[in-house]
């Protein structure tokens, strides 16, 4: 059983920055690619980023490209999320996901077999 728990949320003035994390229980973290993606009420579930499971191949949405920086530390089984340049629009719950693909994370929800609980951030404007 593979469980997935995400901290590092919290309430951050518009341009300051947040780092999150998704530490990942079970065996065979080095196998999965991970990803992050994020809720707002009354909207999807939309992908933000995605890191292989070597860590070689990284993923953004464009909305977060420049501003964003996934990485993973195999040896402590957790992924991060460093978010920088944070606005309003980026106000959300932020979900990880652990994917059964290896070589690049995929950008549908689909694509993730394990989901970890969410962790709400908040920017004020």
């Amino acid at each position: 059983q593979v469980q997935l728990v995400e901290s590092g949320g919290g309430l951050v003035q518009a341009g300051g920055s947040l780092r999150l994390s998704c530490a990942v229980s079970g065996r065979d973290f080095a196998r999965h690619s991970m990803g992050w993606f994020r809720q707002a009420p009354g909207k999807e579930r939309d992908f933000v980023t995605s890191i292989s499971s070597s860590g070689g191949t990284t993923d953004y949405a464009d909305s977060v490209k420049g501003r964003f920086t996934i990485s993973r530390d195999n040896g402590k089984n957790t992924v991060y999320l460093q978010m920088n340049s944070l606005k309003a629009e980026d106000t959300a719950v932020y979900y990880c996901g652990a994917s059964r693909q290896w070589a690049r994370g995929p950008r549908s929800t689909t694509g993730y077999v394990y989901w970890g609980q969410g962790t709400q951030v908040t920017v004020s404007s």
